[in-house]
């Protein structure tokens, strides 16, 4: 093998290694998410206790649980079910200038004597710099629908701890909707309703997965190239 053959064979060497790098470290740092399946535990109904307790004072009733004829029927206790209409919709937009320049000179003249010579001489100097930016953000989403949650805890200040999940199979794959967060009682209307807007420390995801969702994400390689750390 000449000496041409041994240094082509040490380029792709090199080259082959870089490429083994960057695949490893697209491996390494690119965020895969995991699929996300149904029946998640974070978002399943609470498990409840329906065995009646043992009758004290003659009494066959379970407290909290007697059906009265003008009772207020809104959800206020563990396992209870309330409908929450999704009224979700956000806006923002920003947008920013800048420009700045500045120039600046200095010229100056003189003679000079070396003996019998004499002359006289000329300099200037100077120099400027300019520097324009622009830049605009503006992003929006909605999302209206509803979805009905279960009561899965009462806080000792009478807040209800709200979860619950929705999907959807449809032809092409499948759409859900997962919802967590706090109420309070009072923002419950007589319809057993409360809007997403009161929603304390809510946590709604809306997503799907299948054909459609698979062809809309880019892949592993896109998204290393699209990674914070690639530097070009």
């Amino acid at each position: 093998m000449n000496g041409w053959s041994r240094q082509r064979a040490g380029w792709v060497a090199k080259a082959i290694a870089l490429l083994s790098l960057m695949v490893l470290n697209g491996c390494s740092t690119t965020y895969i998410p995991e699929p996300v399946q149904p029946d998640a535990p974070e978002y399943a109904p609470p498990a409840l206790e329906f065995s009646l307790p043992t009758p004290a004072h003659g009494s066959l009733y379970r407290k909290g649980y007697n059906l009265a004829l003008y009772q207020d029927r809104r959800a206020y206790r563990v396992g209870d079910i309330l409908t929450v209409d999704l009224e979700e919709k956000t806006q923002a937009s920003k947008k920013a200038d800048t420009s700045t320049s500045k120039d600046s000179s200095l010229q100056g003249s003189g003679s000079y004597g070396f003996g019998s010579s004499t002359g006289s001489g000329q300099a200037q100097l100077g120099g400027g710099r300019d520097f324009s930016g622009n830049g605009s953000s503006s992003q929006q989403n909605q999302l209206t629908g509803a979805i009905t949650v279960t009561v899965s805890g009462v806080l000792p200040n009478g807040v209800l701890v709200i979860r619950g999940e929705k999907w959807l199979r449809l032809n092409q794959g499948d759409e859900y909707i997962r919802l967590v967060g706090l109420v309070r009682p009072e923002d419950v209307d007589q319809a057993n309703r409360i809007s997403s807007q009161r929603i304390a420390d809510a946590r709604i995801s809306y997503g799907g997965r299948g054909t459609l969702a698979d062809v809309n994400a880019p892949g592993w390689g896109m998204r290393f190239f699209n990674d914070p750390i690639f530097p070009f």
